[in-house]
Parts: structure tokens; C-alpha cells; sequence
């Protein structure tokens, strides 16, 4: 029976069996910038000092990391902290083809940092800025999969984003795993399409809803060409202009946002702009590593770009506050990670510290490369504090 895409891949990805919810998760199946190299967590870290000095350095500093996968990227910054845990080991590209750090600080006394127990209202002014980030940070993992066994005790585990954040949430590859509607334009206007959970096969079904219409009004104009008649208006394949509809993406993070106090809402992810809309849309699917039909059956990842520029202003809206939206290569750059080759001299006087070095520039060029992962964007959404501090530079 074929459902709208919507309902297939919320079955897909977070029903029982579902993709993200069995199996041994996601860094199997695709690479993200977490996965890529510590020099992504080296420089979230120096984004998470960024936040904690905007707020003036806050007795807990909330760190959350919203479809953490099995927080990779977590154990990654509890390391670099200090505070417990070991470096993310596990190894999508992300880029769908066109359609054919700080200093490490000593690890504080379980009696000393934040219980796992205090909710996001324990945060409160600072006793004194001079206390080691490690002792007042507190990390959450927010993911429909069950807790890994093996996740420090010093990183918290939840199914749904919690309220009254102080601090950083951020969403790495998240919103492109929102379930979304596809549409397609036919001579009577946009209609849903339909799927066949078990096969993919689509079939077209009936109008957009007057919300879904409004949105694609807005955010997804039909290219001149193909909306003279062109298309299927039956129940034929289509073949015209396709759409993905954006809008439980904005409210997703509408919601998100709202529930940072102050703080940044970091959102990361592949996408596009209102004026370059993919005609074809970008619906895919990943196992195994490899680029594969998205069949909404759970076998698979399902996903699709994120229009970034409807997600901004759904966040800025909620946030009363300026955002800022660039890409992976500018952000990393601006918080050190430059790629850049280590000087050849390091070679003659210390050859291991040379190729160290060397390794962990190449780690960074595939971060900032802008055909793959440094294509990504970042929209950051400050709340509450001076958005000044956390604009690209």
C-alpha cells in the first residue's frame, strides 16, 4: 500500500526496527564530519569555550548534541575535556552527488562535576569564571536509539531534546533525517507523492494541503521550465519539477531553539538556498557506506537536503535574534582549522612529529573540502546573548 513520504520514512527511520533505532548505528552506514576526524571536536571545543564566555561562564554549561547517533562526537569533546570517555574510533561522506583544540584540563571528581541527575535548570551564574570548563559542563546525547553500553557515565542519554538549555545544542546531519513530504508540479498545481514502503515505487496522490501549498509558495518557486502542463496529473509516474517540503524541517527546529534559554542552536547539515533549488529534489538513501535507492523498507538511511534558508528564519522567528548561515570551510577555518601543510623544516627536525602533523592536516582538508563535507552548511542561531559573538569572521 503506498503511504505519502512523510508517514514511510518515520517508519523507516524511527519505527520499532527502524533504521536509526536497531543495529549498530548510523558510522556504519555513512561518515559524518564526527566521524571524519578529531579535528571536528577540536574545534566544536573551541565553539563550546566561545558559548561558555558569551555567557559569562555559568555554574553548568549545557553541551547537547541532538541525533547523536551513538555519541561519537560526545565522547570525542568528553575526552578533549577532561571529563571521561576516549575519542570516537568509529569511521556519509554527507554530499549527495547531483542527481545522476583547547588545552586537555584534569579530569575532575565525579563529586565535583554536574550530577547526570540535575536538569538544564540547575545552570546559574558563574561562582567564578576560573573554574576548569570540565567541572561545569554537562553533555547530552539526544537520540531514539537506546543508550550504548559502552557510553561514559559522564555523558547523558535522552529520547527527546530537553528544556531550559544553557549553553550549545547542536545537530549535526539532523534535520536532513526529518521526515518530510515529496510533491510534484503538474498541470493542476503540486500534488503529495506517493511510495510503496517495500519497493520505492511512487505513484502521485492527491493536492497539496493549503499549509504544505503556502510553504512551497514561499520557499520552492517552480523553475520556468516544466510548469506549462508538463508532468503526470493522473497516476502516472511523474515526471516533472519534485519538491520537498520543508516545513516539519522548520519546525523542528523552531522547536529546538525554543528550548535553548541562551545559548547557540547550532545546525549542520547539506542543503540548499530558495534561488537554487535542486529541480529533481535530492530524496537518496545510504547503507554500507554506498549512495543506494532510498526504499523507506528501515534497510537504509532516507534522506534528503535541507532547504536552509526556510530552517533559519523558522529558528530566527522563535529566537527574536539575528542567525548566521555559512559554510563548513568558513566556520572551520574561523575556529582554527585550517588544513594548512606543516612546515617542511618539521620534517628534517622531527620526521614522526612530521607526519603526525601531516595526517591530521589531511583529516582537516576532507573537513573543509567544498566538494564534500566543507560544503555542509552551518546556521548558527544565538539566543539571548550578543549574536556579534558568533558570526563567521
Amino acid at each position: 500500500m503506498s503511504i505519502r513520504w512523510r508517514d514511510a520514512m518515520q517508519r523507516a527511520l524511527y519505527g520499532p526496527g527502524g533504521f536509526f533505532v536497531s543495529g549498530s548505528g548510523p558510522a556504519d552506514h555513512f561518515r559524518t564530519s564526527a566521524h571524519a576526524s578529531p579535528a571536528f571536536a577540536a574545534a566544536l571545543l573551541r565553539l563550546v569555550e566561545q558559548v561558555d564566555a558569551a555567557l559569562g561562564h555559568p555554574r553548568v554549561l549545557h553541551v547537547v548534541d541532538v541525533g547523536a547517533g551513538r555519541g561519537e562526537l560526545l565522547r570525542a569533546l568528553s575526552a578533549a575535556l577532561g571529563v571521561a570517555g576516549e575519542p570516537a574510533r568509529s569511521g556519509r561522506s554527507g554530499l549527495i552527488p547531483p542527481r545522476t583544540g583547547s588545552p586537555a584540563t584534569p579530569t575532575p571528581p565525579a563529586a565535583a562535576r554536574p550530577s547526570a541527575s540535575s536538569g538544564p535548570s540547575s545552570a546559574g551564574p558563574a561562582p567564578s569564571a576560573s573554574v576548569p570548563l570540565a567541572f561545569r559542563v554537562r553533555l547530552t546525547a539526544v537520540e531514539k536509539a537506546p543508550r550504548p553500553v559502552d557510553l561514559p557515565d559522564g555523558i547523558d542519554w535522552l529520547d527527546e531534546i530537553p528544556a531550559g538549555i544553557t549553553g550549545l545544542l547542536v545537530a549535526t546531519e539532523w534535520l536532513d533525517n526529518v521526515p518530510l513530504d515529496v510533491a510534484v508540479h503538474t498541470a493542476e498545481g503540486w500534488r503529495y507523492l506517493l511510495v510503496d514502503p517495500a519497493t520505492g515505487e511512487e505513484t502521485v496522490g492527491d493536492r497539496v494541503d493549503p499549509a504544505d501549498a503556502d510553504w512551497l509558495a514561499r520557499w520552492w518557486p517552480v523553475p520556468a521550465a516544466g510548469i506549462d502542463g508538463t508532468g503526470s496529473t493522473g497516476s502516472e509516474p511523474p515526471t516533472a519539477v519534485r519538491a520537498e517540503i520543508g516545513r516539519t524541517r522548520d519546525d523542528a527546529w523552531a522547536e529546538a531553539v525554543r528550548r535553548v534559554d541562551r545559548g547557540l542552536a547550532l545546525a549542520v547539515d547539506y542543503g540548499h538556498l530558495r534561488d537554487g533549488r535542486p529541480v529533481d529534489g535530492t530524496l537518496t538513501g545510504y547503507r554500507g557506506g554506498r549512495q543506494v535507492p532510498p526504499v523507506p523498507d528501515g534497510s537504509c538511511d532516507v534522506t534528503a537536503h535541507v532547504a536552509m534558508d526556510s530552517v533559519a528564519s523558522a529558528g530566527a522567528r522563535v529566537a527574536r535574534c539575528a542567525y548566521d548561515l555559512g559554510s563548513q570551510r568558513e566556520a572551520l577555518r574561523a575556529l582554527g582549522a585550517d588544513g594548512g601543510r606543516p612546515p617542511l623544516s618539521l620534517a628534517v627536525g622531527d620526521p614522526a612529529g612530521y607526519v603526525r602533523a601531516l595526517a591530521a592536516a589531511s583529516a582537516v582538508t576532507e573537513l573543509t573540502d567544498p566538494a564534500g563535507l566543507g560544503g555542509h552548511w552551518w546556521l548558527r542561531q544565538p539566543v539571548g546573548v550578543d549574536p556579534a559573538r558568533f558570526m563567521a569572521r
